[in-house]
């Protein structure tokens, strides 16, 4: 079985509709395929028609911002939760909402030095789609500005560039908790990747854990190869869930549907854990 659980659709940041992502997993030969667009579920209900109609496997999915209390940020994979939540769905509403107000504030700086406005953002924003520094990048590209997202994200929209602003992220454990709460089961995605900027130190991986984390994404394109060992040794000594997937934005990165995958056995664990929504499984 072909399994890949990170994939996102222009419902956040990825360049395809639900639909159009899920015929691209079929064609990709792959058996399941999880969605997890940015803070938000509402590509599911598309996504589990063109399921159904392509016999591809489904395991709905989010991918929730969060950050430390030392600024790190950190990416929480949560799958099968329940999307009505409450406790869940207010923390995701702010983190929304965040995310909108810092796309706004960039904007507002980036137009002292660029011919870029508010406007230009918003063409490449699907009806609904959780905002974020990514359709700030395709405004850029289309205004001749960068090439490409990579070279927005390695130059002007940096953490470190003087047009970057913040914003709220939910704390990890109690991201952790909330997810456990919903039904839900949480993966640290892409643990050590370290060329995205800050990691965390093992301790908070520790804290994560006894807070009901159940899984680290550790097949992944930016975790390096001494990254991974340490992943599954961690996985081994404390009885987590391992995952590989391939990060999947469409034409937004050069990452490939399949070009990591878990295995049948790591699902099946996953799947068992999970009960605020059912998967599709043909």
């Amino acid at each position: 079985m072909r399994i890949d659980l990170h994939a996102h659709s222009n419902v956040s940041d990825g360049t395809q509709t639900p639909d159009v992502l899920v015929a691209a997993a079929a064609a990709a030969r792959l058996d399941v395929m999880a969605l997890t667009d940015h803070d938000s579920t509402d590509g599911w209900p598309a996504a589990f028609a063109a399921a159904r109609q392509h016999g591809v496997g489904l395991v709905p999915g989010m991918e929730i911002s969060c950050k430390t209390a030392q600024g790190i940020s950190v990416h929480l994979l949560c799958y099968l939760h329940d999307p009505t939540n409450a406790a869940l769905l207010d923390e995701i509403t702010k983190a929304k909402v965040a995310r909108l107000t810092r796309a706004e504030h960039m904007v507002e700086r980036l137009a002292e030095d660029y011919p870029l406005n508010w406007d230009d953002v918003s063409a490449h924003v699907a009806p609904g789609a959780t905002v974020g520094r990514p359709h700030i990048a395709d405004a850029l590209v289309a205004a001749g500005i960068v090439a490409d997202r990579n070279e927005a994200f390695a130059s002007i929209l940096t953490s470190h560039s003087r047009y970057f602003v913040s914003h709220y992220a939910v704390e990890p454990t109690l991201a952790v908790e909330l997810v456990r709460a919903a039904g839900g089961v949480p993966v640290f995605a892409h643990p050590v990747a370290s060329s995205r900027g800050r990691v965390v130190a093992p301790e908070t991986f520790h804290d994560m854990i006894d807070a009901g984390l159940l899984g680290l994404e550790v097949d992944h394109r930016d975790n390096s190869p001494e990254g991974r060992a340490w992943l599954r040794q961690l996985a081994q000594e404390r009885g987590l869930i391992t995952t590989g997937s391939s990060d999947y934005h469409g034409a937004g990165k050069p990452n490939l549907l399949g070009e990591n995958l878990t295995s049948p056995e790591n699902l099946e664990r996953l799947l068992a854990h999970g009960t605020g929504t059912a998967p599709f499984l043909p």
